[in-house]
């Protein structure tokens, strides 16, 4: 039988707040030793009062406003009451009925051609819990993580294969990097995802019993560890089983899923208003302050670069993959008043180059985009050929010096002056007689290896399309 996969994901996105959400300790504790990073608040000691972070509201705001949902005007949090270990008040301060956010969708363009409207379902803010480790046989518990602010975001079951899973947290992810809310790092558990798949028969319009699958930590492992569940649905299912809701664990390593426990359902939780908080109140005012920080968003401004730079769809992609690298193309092209098909060519194979071999961002770069536009004009009028102007980038970035200050202090100008160009070459031909000989005997390849003895001695700097001519004119004469 052919099956449809029906896949909804839930997101724990971890916001970049100075501080946590209710208490003042810092909100990334990444790498430091455990239970270093707590305070009464955030470990649940009695008679403590949580106090909202401001700025995770804001950050939620954003987010809601991208994803194009309804942002309530009022909301409210409630007590999600479980007893876990690594949840040491017995419940976690979260939004269940009246959340901050509702609706709303992602679209998310797939390699294949199509694009994938994902709807949001719910998308509210709320506490972490810590962190369980198992070590010889111990279980050991880290309290940092409690009161990290989350935003929890709940999509509704649109997602028909693990490779749109996978592109659906790729764009989410850059969403998250733009505007600037979340560092959306996976490995440190910056964006964590748990899956939601069940399968029906093709054709089928119902919804069958779902599992969940949790701790995955990479986008690669929330795609495999689907393709592995969706197996193991079809095998149970077509030996005449049935699928159980349970919640399953991924193991990275033996690339297994695992049941941990039946799958809770609302109920079990026990929701009620929490009495220590006020109702979120997100009047006009505020709302329209927090709304002015939204930038153009990533997919319009690919859809913009197509349209007004003539770019193509898949360059395009590329500089919009990052808001700084975004920025700083446009800010180039601005500065080079030429073709942005140029700029983007110079940026994508040798500028991109060099920021992955130092680690920058563009934004991070003493290479200004006013900076890049002027070796790229040097260029363009012959002042430096291509092999200096890319040697340039570098000199460029490691001083602060202009590159048209650089030229004139290195002496990296182009050799065009035709008598000089002359005289080097017949001093290059009077040294080699037998390559020379070579040449006139036939062995025309060897224009090359000349054109090599120029430019050597010469730095680079020598035009290439004269001394070619010279060269040619002086061997075949």
């Amino acid at each position: 039988m052919e099956y449809e996969i029906i896949i909804g994901l839930e997101t724990h996105i971890q916001l970049n707040t100075t501080t946590k959400i209710f208490c003042s300790c810092k909100a990334d504790s990444w790498g430091e030793a455990p239970n270093t990073n707590i305070c009464p608040v955030c470990v649940g000691l009695p008679g403590v009062l949580p106090v909202l972070n401001r700025s995770a509201v804001e950050k939620a705001v954003l987010l809601a406003a991208a994803m194009q949902a309804e942002i309530r005007p009022l909301s409210y949090f409630d007590r999600k009451n479980y007893f876990y270990p690594d949840l040491p008040k017995g419940y976690q301060i979260s939004q269940y009925d009246r959340s901050l956010a509702y609706g709303g969708h992602l679209e998310v363009p797939m390699p294949e051609g199509y694009v994938r409207r994902v709807r949001i379902h719910k998308l509210h803010i709320e506490e972490d819990a810590g962190k369980t480790k198992n070590e010889n046989g111990r279980r050991l518990i880290d309290f940092n993580r409690c009161g990290v602010p989350l935003i929890e975001m709940v999509t509704a079951p649109d997602i028909r294969t693990a490779d749109e899973a996978a592109q659906y947290l790729i764009r989410l992810r850059q969403l998250l990097r733009w505007l600037g809310i979340s560092e959306a790092d996976m490995e440190k558990g910056h964006l964590r995802c748990d899956a939601n798949v069940s399968i029906r028969p093709l054709g089928a319009d119902y919804l069958n019993p779902k599992t969940e699958i949790k701790n995955v930590n990479s986008i690669d492992a929330v795609r495999t560890a689907i393709e592995a569940e969706v197996k193991r649905q079809s095998r149970e299912v077509e030996s005449g089983g049935k699928v159980k809701p349970w919640t399953l664990s991924w193991d990275e390593d033996s690339g297994r899923l695992s049941k941990m426990r039946s799958k809770e359902t609302e109920a079990d939780y026990r929701y009620f208003r929490e009495p220590d908080l006020l109702p979120i109140r997100l009047d006009e005012a505020w709302r329209q302050s927090i709304l002015a920080e939204l930038p153009e968003l990533p997919l319009a401004r690919r859809a913009r670069f197509m349209g007004q730079y003539g770019l193509l769809e898949y360059d395009a992609d590329l500089l919009t993959g990052e808001r700084s690298l975004s920025d700083y193309f446009e800010q180039t092209v601005q500065a080079y008043q030429g073709d942005p098909k140029r700029v983007a060519n110079w940026l994508l194979n040798d500028v991109m180059r060099m920021l992955n071999e130092r680690g920058k961002t563009a934004g991070a770069l003493n290479l200004t985009p006013q900076y890049l536009a002027e070796i790229i004009r040097l260029v363009d009028e012959g002042t430096v050929n291509t092999p200096t102007g890319k040697a340039l980038l570098e000199k460029t970035e490691s001083t602060e010096k202009s590159p048209r200050e650089i030229v004139a202090s290195e002496k990296l100008a182009r050799v065009s002056d035709t008598a000089a160009l002359r005289q080097m070459c017949e001093k290059i031909l009077a040294e080699n007689p037998e390559q020379v000989a070579r040449y006139r005997s036939g062995k025309i390849g060897l224009i090359g290896w000349f054109m090599g003895q120029v430019m050597q001695a010469t730095r680079g700097k020598a035009d290439p399309k004269a001394t070619r001519e010279l060269l040619q004119e002086l061997l075949d004469g």
